[in-house]
């Protein structure tokens, strides 16, 4: 059990005023898969895009629990899980590297413009044909002078449509293993760069996604992110904080869930009684309940094991599995609870559901989570 402090309270209610106006209107844009600026515009004004970054930065210099717990309170009061997750890529993808493994000069370029939202940040890792396996993707990046010179493709980008700058990871070397990929900070406008069209999805459909092509694109070295060699590290630093970033917002929307999903069934009346009082729909709202707060649990305890260094790899896996497949399970019983309401688009229900797959896919599929563990257990 977390007991927060005033400070982390306020920074966490702070963001009440706007949460009515960040879901408005959530299910036309949904259904227009339309990335929602105007409500990207009032998050910038909340500070929220540089929760975990340095002051010097125009940070609030939040660790990474308190950062969590705000962005907890984004996916319990905004009804627009993708704008949460756009929130969220922005976030990690490049502000976080950046932060951790950036230059000097690197941070003074483009950390104010990440923390302000002036700056829309993406990363670019999957491929066509290398999925999940980083180790295997075929983007090259070969050095020429002071610069670097990237061909190749990347798929899966969340924000690419309207990112300004991307973290790109490629490979600098034909040796196996780790230390042959490296990390690069590329601007949008950079020569050599092609920006897909936004690419449909059963879900998540206002966090804008497509491809990107290199061919002949000159990055400075300067722009490197870490050192050559060491994208790996850093995309290891990365993941660890997508995952925990992530998934704390789909743990506030599963709370938010669980709460709709009980005052429909103490108000709903169907033969004479509401349907709360029939223990087929009360046992579905407590196992919401239970999963909500087992990933909560989860979640929590490997930030603060991260927190405070301690090897967090096998909680982070379990963290990652029981919060995804939590919200799928969550995100169908409120479906089934609201019936035939939860099966209309108008409702904003069944969004959910589609929402909720992409969590067993992203950040390492729930089978590579699973084999993961396997490992760590000795099999």
């Amino acid at each position: 059990m977390i007991t927060w402090t005033d400070d982390q309270q306020r920074l966490r209610d702070g963001l009440a005023p706007l949460l009515d106006k960040l879901s408005a209107g959530h299910v036309e844009r949904d259904a227009e898969a339309a990335f929602p600026r105007e409500q990207w515009d009032l998050l910038r004004a909340s500070g929220i895009l540089g929760l975990p970054f340095e002051e010097r930065w125009g940070g609030l210099g939040q660790d990474l629990l308190t950062t969590m717990y705000v962005l907890e309170g984004l996916g319990q009061g905004c009804r627009d899980a993708g704008l949460n997750f756009s929130v969220c890529s922005h976030l990690v993808s490049t502000g976080v590297p950046l932060h951790r493994f950036g230059s000097p000069e690197l941070k003074e370029r483009y950390l104010p413009g990440l923390c302000s939202g002036d700056l829309i940040g993406a990363h670019a890792i999957s491929e066509p044909d290398s999925g999940s396996d980083a180790l295997a993707m075929r983007t090259r990046a070969v050095r020429d002078g002071d610069a670097y010179v990237l061909n190749g493709s990347k798929a899966f980008v969340s924000n690419g449509p309207v990112a300004d700058v991307v973290t790109v990871y490629a490979r600098t070397s034909d040796r196996p293993g780790p230390l042959s990929i490296t990390a690069f900070l590329v601007d949008r406008d950079t020569p050599g760069l092609s920006v897909g069209r936004p690419v449909a999805k059963m879900g998540l459909r206002t966090s804008p996604l497509c491809e990107l092509f290199f061919d002949d694109c000159r990055v400075p070295a300067s722009r490197v992110v870490g050192r050559p060699g060491g994208g790996f590290l850093v995309l290891d630093h990365v993941m660890r904080w997508e995952i925990l970033c992530s998934f704390v917002i789909n743990a506030g929307e599963m709370r938010d869930r669980v709460e709709r999903c009980a005052e429909y069934a103490r108000t709903r009346t169907q033969f004479g009684q509401p349907i709360g009082s029939y223990q087929a729909v009360s046992h579905r709202i407590v196992d919401m309940e239970i999963g909500v707060e087992t990933a909560r649990h989860w979640l929590y305890s490997a930030a603060r094991k991260m927190a405070a260094g301690e090897n967090v790899t096998r909680d982070i896996a379990i963290a990652k599995l029981v919060t995804s497949e939590a919200n799928v399970a969550s995100a169908l019983a409120a479906v089934q609870i609201f019936g035939g309401n939860g099966y209309m688009a108008e409702y904003g229900i069944e969004k959910e559901l589609r929402n909720s797959v992409a969590g067993t896919i992203y950040s390492g599929t729930s089978e590579i989570q699973r084999n993961r563990i396997a490992s760590m257990l000795g099999l």
